[in-house]
């Protein structure tokens, strides 16, 4: 029996594995990076062991140091959660060499699906060799790990080689292996997915089907099981080939097998020989606790003939700092406040209070909502998401509440590209024309009490605001009568509530104020000055971080006094795992570099200067 597990991952699923851990009865060990020495799960577990060092590459892909650290705590077990080494058939090794219990299949399963190439192989399927024009859209894919890094769709031979580089950088810097190979792309696949679990006596499980279609990035966004609409032949298809793929290479554990779902007929993509990041749909669904299982099944357990019966659908939304208006520029800062109404399940690797950094991926938690019917449980997650609190650095929380309503979502009709063609729409402000009222009249009453009226009318208070990129003026007067605004009536207002009477109704609004930063209801504003820095001027051309990160390569040649080309790359980005494009925006001439290869930057610093010819 397992007594002392550690996890070899960080945040939201190593803070999940440790929450099971203690249904069982089983002491955790977390480990943490430099960065990581305050984050949550490094706080909940019964043990944490450094590593030395922020980056991942210093520090969760050490397998030496993670099985050292295993060892010196006095675990027992190693669970690896999700990316980082959970892939990693060396690593497996190391941890059965240290004589530590592997909760995970063995590592010669790992190593026959762990590249994507050789797991096609198994399956009967070649990669395209030779790319041709005849072949295209081709999709560039990193053959270790997954989360969409080192991933590319290619629409013109002459983006071939500059996608390749990318996909290899990418992917050495997330799995430590820069292999790529190349597919067919299909435009309107549906991304569909089994859940197998199997023992080391013989049984596998399908767990079901779950729809992972909506993607960014060709990561995922919102996921649900089981799979809606698809034929119950193409479901036994789905579940055959699943099983036939675990077979294959004796698996044991827990495991995913993902298909391209197009014109009825599914095209096997990979298998992921661990946990997936949206395994809570498959648990709500089927009643399981697949941490359980899979602590049981490496203990030796048998699972039964049969697995339990699925009940109701499930959905999943992953909750992520970053603007999706932005490119899905990713965001950094104090998350403040984050909390979603009873009835939903929550999973995160941060609380209150906490500091989402640049090194690690951008996702803040997953929502999940059950219920009976698809349409109950989308209901259920927007409502739940629509008025959940989430204080700190832009989210992609509007972004989720909106695709869940989306007719096309709402009727199963999406697939993999249904962000490229509804971003737009789905990322257009519709902030509340009244937040900037609430937000001034809660700091008013913040910093002074109202009363003491004279007989002379006062002045009109004004408070500048930027809202959804624009500025915004809110203009309230005290009278003898109490408080009017803009036309409107106010019923109530203090530092934390306001009310307005708008056309006869009442809405309230709640304030909470960061600083400068202030979020009433689900709008973001930002207080502005009473008057306009006029230093804060930039000179045109100017290029500016779109987000934290690490400048990881400046284009060859590239110095000033360059000739430059709209649209030209003159430097990467690395934020979050994942890596950004800046490029001129216009033809002219690099008067100013000041970035360099190393370098770490903030928001809106200056990377250079374009003068345009």
């Amino acid at each position: 029996m397992i007594s002392t597990l550690l996890v070899a991952n960080r945040g939201e699923i190593a803070c999940r594995i440790f929450r099971t851990c203690a249904e069982l009865g089983i002491r955790t060990v977390a480990v943490h990076s430099d960065a990581d020495e305050n984050a949550l799960h490094a706080r909940v577990a019964d043990t944490a062991v450094r590593l030395p060092g922020s980056t991942p590459a210093d520090t969760y892909l050490r397998a030496d140091l993670v099985v050292k650290a295993a060892v010196s705590a006095g675990a027992d077990a190693v669970h690896p959660g999700y990316g980082f080494l959970s892939e990693n058939a060396d690593f497996a090794r190391a941890v059965l060499d240290a004589g530590l219990v592997w909760i995970g299949p063995p590592p010669e399963a790992i190593e026959a699906m762990a590249s994507k190439t050789r797991a096609k192989e198994l399956m009967g399927i070649a990669p395209l060799g030779e790319v041709t024009e005849s072949d295209l859209p081709v999709l560039v894919k990193a053959a270790a790990g997954g989360g969409g890094r080192g991933m590319r769709v290619v629409r013109s031979l002459d983006d071939l080689a500059a996608a390749l580089e990318g996909a290899r950088a990418e992917a050495a810097s997330a799995f430590g292996d820069g292999e790529v190979f190349v597919e067919p792309y299909l435009e309107r696949g549906r991304h569909v997915e089994v859940q197998i679990l199997a023992d080391a006596h013989g049984t596998v499980w399908p767990l079901g089907t779950r729809d992972c279609s909506l993607q960014r990035r060709h990561q995922k966004v919102i996921e649900e099981a089981p799979a809606p609409g698809l034929p119950e032949g193409l479901v036994k298809e789905l579940h055959a080939l699943a099983v036939r793929a675990a077979r294959s290479v004796a698996y044991v554990g827990a495991g995913t097998v993902e298909f391209l779902v197009a014109d009825g007929r599914a095209h096997f993509l990979e298998m992921n020989t661990r946990l997936q990041v949206e395994h809570p749909v498959t648990e709500a669904v089927f009643g399981l606790d697949l941490v359980a299982e899979q602590i049981r099944v490496a203990e030796g357990h048998p699972l039964t003939l049969d697995p339990p019966h699925a009940r109701g659908h499930a959905i999943e939304a992953r909750l992520y700092a970053e603007d999706p208006a932005r490119d899905w520029a990713p965001q950094t800062g104090t998350l403040h406040r984050l909390a979603v109404p009873a009835g939903v399940r929550l999973d995160t690797g941060y609380t209150d209070g906490d500091e989402i950094g640049v090194h690690y991926d951008a996702m803040l938690a997953k929502a999940v909502a059950h219920a009976p019917t698809r349409a109950e449980a989308l209901r259920k997650l927007a409502h739940a998401l629509e008025q959940a609190t989430v204080h700190g650095p832009t989210t992609n929380r509007d972004l989720l509440v909106r695709s869940l309503r989306h007719e096309e979502f709402t009727t199963a009709r999406m697939d993999t590209g249904f962000y490229d063609r509804h971003l737009t729409e789905l990322t257009a402000p519709a902030p509340d024309p009244h937040a900037p009222l609430a937000a001034a009249l809660a700091d008013a009453h913040g910093r002074s009490r109202f009363g003491g009226w004279r007989n002379l009318p006062s002045q009109p208070q004004t408070k500048r605001y930027l809202m959804a990129g624009e500025e915004h003026e809110a203009h309230y007067r005290h009278t003898r009568e109490g408080l009017t605004a803009d036309g409107v009536r106010v019923v109530h207002a203090d530092a934390r509530l306001v009310v307005l009477d708008i056309d006869g109704v009442h809405r309230k609004f709640e304030v909470t104020s960061y600083g400068d930063r202030i979020h009433v209801n689900n709008t973001s504003l930002t207080a502005l000055p009473r008057f306009a820095d006029a230093k804060a001027q930039l000179a045109p051309g100017s290029l500016l971080a779109p987000m934290p990160g690490t400048v990881v390569r400046i284009a060859d040649g590239l110095e000033a006094g360059a000739p430059v080309e709209a649209g030209q790359p003159l430097l990467w980005l690395e934020a979050m795992k994942m890596q950004h494009q800046i490029t001129a925006p216009v033809t002219g001439t690099l008067s100013e570099l000041r970035a360099a290869v190393g370098q770490q930057v903030e928001p809106g610093s200056l990377l250079a200067v374009v003068q345009a010819t």
